[in-house]
């Protein structure tokens, strides 16, 4: 009897061992993957949506899991912004553009990094020319710059898009 509990304690021991740590395969981020991070983690001469940096409520539309975000622009792609921090209807963000949605866990905490750099030259450009990152705050890679947004793009080319971005139509 006391064979089958010792047993059963290092069966649901390894079980959990696996469930806690074995099920992580996020790798650090490296190459294009590192150089998003990278740029993720610059906030100097950056402009927020509708010019705040207060943490919005996700919202339904969404199809990130993190309950607040934030969204910011570097110089290029500000560029595509009217003068109330909205993105102009019909705009395309110029190359160079960089738009980084910051995504904020329950507590307010940073936990992962949603970014969009437009170098058509870039190997790891999709067809619009944009390089996708959605890099952990950790610089552990959520989804490859490889894959092209292969998991993001179906959504962000919904209508009331603007070269990608939602922004304004779920945050008016």
């Amino acid at each position: 009897m006391k064979t089958k509990s010792v047993f059963a304690f290092i069966l649901i021991s390894s079980v959990f061992l696996f469930v806690t740590s074995g099920c992580k395969n996020e790798k650090q981020a490296e190459g294009t993957d590192r150089m998003l991070y990278d740029m993720a983690r610059e906030t100097t001469g950056f402009t927020w949506y509708k010019k705040t940096d207060a943490l919005l409520n996700t919202t339904s539309g969404s199809g990130h899991s993190f309950p607040f975000l934030r969204t910011r622009y570097n110089q290029a792609a500000a560029s595509s912004l009217d003068e109330n921090g909205k993105i102009i209807a019909n705009s395309v963000f110029p190359e160079g553009s960089v738009i980084v949605k910051e995504f904020h866990d329950s507590s307010k905490k940073l936990s992962r990094y949603s970014v969009l750099y437009k170098e058509a030259g870039n190997q790891d450009a999709d067809s619009k020319g944009w390089v996708w990152g959605y890099i952990n705050a950790d610089g552990t890679v959520a989804q490859a710059a490889s894959k092209k947004g292969s998991g993001c793009s179906d959504c962000h080319n919904q209508s009331g898009n603007v070269d990608y971005m939602l922004m304004n139509k779920y945050f008016p």
